[in-house]
């Protein structure tokens, strides 16, 4: 597994004593998410009322157009005037029903007042389907056959249908309109036992029915839809509020995280002269610069001072450092150096620490490496916490190997590979955090800070270059810090005449 480098810094927890400042933000996503949790139906009569209002004006002259038309016809059937006279009340009816929409969309309408003004709409209806009643108790004398009779089933079929299609909003709305206009039929048909006037009861009756049940399946279709759209906008706005509450609490983490940065940044100073007389003082006395101590005991105590100040001191360059690199106060002072020359150095000053537990360092370098442009303390300082690393947590009798070389890209890189216990896989990020540290490093190794990776992914970050971390349980592992093409310096040619130097070989006691 390999990961590359991570140019954030580091995630703080929140400040939880600052929470009473989003405490009604916080109350609102907590109701919004017990109401969606809940699952109960809301009130959508308000929507559904306005729906249908809107419905209703905009089919506002599909009536009188039906009803014209269905006057004409009847006159034409019947050669009777006497038909238009229906179209009076209808179209009364018709408009009152209009002017109680125009009324109801100019109110203000609250979820109680849209139960008002629904009974209102059913009794416009019902209004209506008195004036069918009026259409569906017409004779005509002179008419032949059971023309009549089709005629006016016709009529009252697309007066149905064309209710159904502009009131289904309104729940009840074609009962109410055709319920009259169906008991006058039923009457009709029983006083004159004719086959035509049964079978057109029947059909109306059926009607009516079938109708009845599509516009409620489309009223609770509508319903689904309007739940589904509320509940979508909860969602949204939760989301949003959540997404308020993390910006907030990510900006006051990062300026808690600069505050720290910088303050440890600027603290240099203060901390180090304090320890420094501390380390002084203690090496003074476990000497006997100023005289023998008589008493053993307290040579120890001053041993184990110098070496818990020299411990301090280390882990506060290293938090030092890292808090430089973070608040963008560590300045690279860039020059023309050779990775070569850095891992030799560094290389011999691990090496007695790595005999001491008679582990093997072996190195392959390419041979002819151009330099790069860095800065040579940063550059040294990664190679060596690295190096550090590998002797520390490899066992005794191990091998440790060191390759520096070219990149597929055209850059350079350094490659430390140790045949230690390993990190496991789901441990790997914990590594490479601040202070982190694997299980197995914990139980085994010698006392660290948890620094030394990430002080070395952000130097790499300041040179544009990467870090990878390759390691498995028991097989070792292997970190690799490349440098990009773009650092790498051209060298010139060689002059003819001037004879060629070979690279000096470094040798370590």
């Amino acid at each position: 597994m390999s990961t590359g480098v991570s140019t954030s810094t580091d995630k703080n927890i929140v400040d939880r004593s600052r929470s009473h400042r989003n405490r009604a933000v916080s109350k609102a996503v907590r109701q919004t998410r017990e109401r969606l949790q809940s699952g109960h139906s809301r009130n959508f009569d308000r929507e559904l009322m306005m729906m249908h209002i809107d419905t209703l004006r905009q089919s506002a002259a599909v009536v009188p157009i039906f009803v014209i038309v269905v006057a004409v016809l009847g006159v034409y059937l019947t050669r009777d005037a006497g038909i238009l006279f229906w179209t009076i009340p209808i179209l009364t009816a018709h408009a009152i029903n209009m002017l109680i929409g125009r009324r109801a969309k100019k109110q203000e309408m609250s979820a109680e007042s849209a139960r008002k003004w629904r009974q209102l709409l059913l009794l416009g209806q019902l209004l209506v389907g008195f004036c069918w009643a009026l259409f569906t108790i017409q004779n005509c004398s002179t008419c032949g056959g059971d023309s009549f009779a089709f005629y006016k089933g016709t009529t009252l079929l697309v007066a149905i249908c064309i209710t159904a299609m502009s009131s289904f909003m309104l729940p009840r709305a074609v009962p109410f309109s055709f319920a009259p206009a169906t008991v006058a039929l039923f009457v009709t048909a029983i006083l004159t036992r004719r086959p035509s006037d049964i079978a057109l009861t029947a059909a109306i009756s059926v009607a009516v029915i079938f109708f009845s049940f599509i516009t409620n399946r489309m009223y609770q279709s509508n319903l689904k839809i309007l739940f589904f759209q509320s509940e979508k906008d909860d969602l949204i706005a939760e989301l949003e509020v959540a997404k308020s509450m993390s910006d907030e609490a990510r900006r006051r983490a990062e300026e808690a995280n600069l505050a720290k940065s910088r303050f440890l940044a600027s603290m240099s100073h203060e901390l180090r002269t304090p320890l420094n007389a501390i380390l002084g003082f203690s090496e003074v006395m476990s000497a006997e610069v100023m005289g023998p101590l008589n008493n053993p005991t307290y040579r120890e105590y001053t041993t184990d001072i110098h070496r818990s100040g020299q411990h301090l001191l280390n882990l506060i360059n290293e938090i030092l450092d890292l808090s430089r690199i973070e608040a963008g106060k560590y300045e690279l002072n860039e020059e023309a150096i050779s990775l070569l020359d850095i891992a030799e150095d560094c290389i011999g000053m691990v090496q007695l620490r790595a005999r001491a537990k008679n582990i093997s360092i072996s190195s392959q370098f390419e041979a002819q490496l151009p330099s790069v442009w860095a800065d040579e303390k940063s550059m040294r300082q990664v190679i060596l916490n690295l190096l550090s690393n590998a002797v520390k947590f490899t066992p005794q009798g191990g091998e440790i190997s060191v390759k520096v070389g070219w990149t597929a890209g055209g850059g350079e890189y350094v490659a430390i590979k140790d045949n230690g216990p390993g990190i496991p896989e789901e441990e790997i990020p914990v590594v490479l955090s601040a202070f982190g540290q694997g299980s197995i490093a914990i139980k085994s190794a010698e006392q660290g800070t948890g620094l030394g990776l990430p002080i070395v992914q952000a130097i790499l970050a300041k040179h544009d270059g990467q870090f990878m971390l390759k390691s498995k349980l028991r097989e070792g592992t292997e970190v690799i810090a490349i440098l990009p093409a773009k650092r790498v310096l051209q060298s010139l040619p060689a002059v003819e005449d001037a004879p060629l130097v070979e690279r000096r070989k470094k040798s370590f006691a």
